[in-house]
């Protein structure tokens, strides 16, 4: 079994007062200033581990999550990747194999006319060898639970189908890590349901660390641990449970508390004998049945 967050484990991902600002320009094009999108951050992500980064818009989670694949670069601080700094440019390509992309609408990574031309188009373009892409695209597809629909139009498929085929593509690369930048916002709850079922199985299964940026908190409780963003810093870190149990600091940084862990706090002030940190229904009735 898989050891969530463990003391000890390889360190993939390490952080050190990273700062990046984005230079600010009036009407005319001029250079009117600077916006500092991320403020000193510092984290460090094991190979394995399920994170997942929680902040309202404008919070610079996106942010971060593109300097973790190298599409951004540091304006201060310092970040490695498997090892690589980032501020490298000699390392761009080895740190976009070390760490996959998938973005919020999968369409916008879609290039094949059926489905296996998609997932194949990455490792196409790493040079891996004809035979080799045709097992990954297989093994990939199997993975997202998607291989009978190998030969389909990629326009014939639903949301959810879609961003398991774009994490299928990115999968075919063999990353250690995969990032996914609000992969569920553009998707109805079944295939919000699809799609974190397939990200659980990958990090279960087949180890690779999950970087999982969102703002919804009913997809985060499965993390091993939650780093949560406002106005670029980070400013509040623990395991879900840890993070859930500060329900009023949630709703200061602009996020909405799960009904189950509000109601939860709510009974708990209200005398009944709850533990902090419920985090789903079930969690919540046996807690009820014990007061």
């Amino acid at each position: 079994m898989r050891l969530p967050f463990c003391i000890g484990c390889m360190e993939l991902i390490r952080s050190d007062k990273l700062v990046f600002e984005y230079v600010r320009r009036d009407k005319n094009g001029e250079v009117d200033g600077f916006v500092r999108a991320i403020d000193e951050v510092s984290l460090e992500i094991n190979q394995g581990d399920f994170i997942a980064v929680l902040g309202p818009n404008g919070s610079g989670k996106s942010t971060l999550a593109k300097h973790l694949n190298s599409i951004l670069r540091p304006t201060e601080g310092t970040l490695y990747i498997d090892g690589m700094d980032s501020a490298d440019s000699d390392k761009i390509w080895d740190i976009r194999s070390t760490v996959g992309m998938v973005f919020q609408n999968p369409e916008n990574q879609m290039i094949g006319t059926i489905v296996e031309e998609d997932v194949a188009f990455a490792p196409e373009n790493l040079g891996i060898e004809p035979r080799e892409i045709e097992e990954r695209v297989k093994e990939s597809l199997i993975t997202v639970e998607m291989l009978g629909h190998r030969k389909a139009s990629p326009s014939k498929l639903s949301g959810g189908q879609k961003q398991r085929v774009a994490i299928a593509g990115v999968l075919a690369m063999h990353p250690k890590c995969i990032v996914l930048d609000e992969p569920t916002a553009m998707l109805d709850p079944v295939g919000r349901k699809e799609v974190i079922r397939a990200i659980r199985a990958l990090n279960d299964v087949e180890n690779i660390t999950i970087i999982l940026i969102t703002h919804n908190m009913e997809e985060v409780i499965y993390a091993d641990r939650i780093y949560v963003m406002n106005k670029g810093r980070m400013v509040m870190s623990g395991t879900p449970r840890e993070v859930f149990s500060k329900p009023e600091e949630l709703e200061e940084n602009h996020l909405a508390v799960p009904v189950v862990t509000r109601l939860a706090h709510e009974l708990r002030k209200a005398g009944m004998n709850i533990p902090e940190g419920i985090l789903t229904r079930k969690e919540l009735c046996e807690a009820i049945c014990r007061s």
